[in-house]
């Protein structure tokens, strides 16, 4: 077998890691030390101790307490790893050609459970591979399964941060009980984690433009027909090199707003990260392409609430009639996903204390009121995936309604992305920032 160059580079690269944190793992006892070298870890792991509870409420549990039936947790003491062998290792894209989602590193983790078999098995880090499963597996039939996003950012400092994972983390769990699946121990899933972003780091762009994204999943795999809770699931991370959601230089996005499409209602999952909240959009925002739009705003109800916008939470800023501004976004009613980056805004500007914020549900009535009467100042999509991302129009019922976002000179977007940014790539110091490396 002929190896190129970049492969045995990149080889003993992660060779050279591995004997680096010698100090911190041991090896399996009885054990040589083989190609794919199999690794052990102590507890005493040198990761940082998770924020605080933040001084607002959270909104969600951060901490779930596991039904007596879900078993034995699983520790990242227990964490083995499997590295790729030189003929495994992916070719790395450039980071100009970065697209979302298409590129992906060397390794995954995963973390069995079975029921019958006391809970939880042991985590290990293994070479990024095809899983097997069953037909029947539940995840197929009946979209027994979750996900969340989360980045790793490299800093100018050259470390490696996560941005307020242990939120990520316990909406994941609050999402896991509601689909039937089993909890786990955020703690111990963002250390496992942390753990493969280290392995991968050289994945992790050197830009501010870039950075890695961060999937961890969980789905039902018992092999069975029936619409009941999954005895087995699996639990994975996959990790993805990307950049700017939106294209750089890109205008503020134009809404597709279409009161016939629903995203979510009362009583139902909206609030919750999973895939079946996904799927059933894409013909919608197919249509919004097709009539020169970039996403969907997401309405609600016969007065046409604005709930989210593509898979984003939607902010406004507008001016009150005493002249003072104020921030709205809609309330977590049960339809709203409790986006982090969303949580995060609402935080801040808490903190600067320069104008009102609420969580209340407003209308494209008043919207279309706002514009016209000159007070509506601002109005932006948030998320992981594209932090901040400025509104210019959206397109309702027949109608173009512009937004003067970007017209501002010091636009609070703009601001707040950069207050953000700064701290996930370490400009600027805060609790939010999970230093791995």
């Amino acid at each position: 077998m002929v190896l190129r160059s970049k492969q045995l580079v990149r080889y003993a690269f992660q060779r050279l890691l591995v004997q680096h944190q010698r100090q911190q793992v041991r090896l399996c006892s009885g054990h040589g030390i083989q190609q794919q070298t199999a690794l052990r870890v102590e507890e005493e792991d040198s990761f940082p101790k998770l924020a605080d509870v933040p001084p607002m409420a959270a909104p969600f549990p951060m901490k779930l307490e596991h039904a007596p039936d879900v078993g034995e947790q699983f520790k990242y003491a227990d964490l083995s790893v499997r590295l790729a062998a030189p003929h495994q290792l992916n070719p790395k894209p450039d980071v100009d050609d970065l697209a979302f989602g298409k590129y992906f590193t060397d390794h995954m983790l995963r973390v069995s459970y079975h029921r019958r078999l006391g809970g939880w098995q042991k985590p290990e880090i293994t070479p990024m591979e095809n899983l097997n499963l069953h037909p029947a597996a539940k995840v197929f039939h009946y979209a027994i399964e979750l996900f969340e996003g989360m980045k790793a950012y490299r800093g100018f400092d050259g470390k490696i941060r996560f941005f307020r994972p242990e939120m990520n983390m316990a909406r994941m769990n609050v999402t896991a009980y509601r689909s039937g699946l089993p909890t786990f121990d955020s703690e111990e899933l963002i250390k496992a984690m942390a753990r493969l972003v280290t392995i991968d780091s050289e994945w992790v762009p050197h830009t501010e433009s870039a950075s890695l994204y961060i999937r961890p999943t969980l789905i039902g795999i018992e092999p069975t027909l029936g619409v009941a809770s999954s005895d087995s699931a699996l639990l994975y991370t996959i990790l993805s090199p990307v950049g700017p959601y939106f294209k750089p230089g890109a205008s503020g996005l134009k809404l597709y707003a279409d009161p016939q499409y629903t995203r979510a209602w009362p009583g139902g999952v909206g609030d919750r990260k999973v895939g079946s909240n996904y799927g059933p959009t894409i013909h919608v925002q197919k249509e919004a392409l097709r009539n020169g739009c970039h996403q969907v705003l997401w309405l609600y109800g016969d007065d046409h609430q604005l709930t989210e916008v593509g898979v984003m939470n939607i902010f406004m800023l507008y001016m009150k009639p005493n002249g003072e501004r104020e921030l709205l976004t809609p309330p977590l009613d049960g339809m709203i996903l409790p986006g982090i980056t969303r949580d995060s805004i609402i935080q801040l500007c808490h903190q600067w204390g320069e104008f009102s914020v609420r969580e209340e549900k407003f209308t494209m009535s008043m919207v279309k009121k706002l514009s016209e009467e000159g007070r509506l100042l601002e109005m932006f999509g948030a998320g992981t995936a594209a932090v901040i991302s400025p509104i210019e129009c959206i397109a309702y019922m027949g109608d173009e309604i512009f937004m003067p976002t970007e017209t501002h000179d010091n636009p609070v977007y703009r601001r707040l992305y950069t207050t953000l940014t700064d701290i996930q790539y370490g400009k600027l110091q805060h609790p939010w920032a999970y230093v791995i490396d």
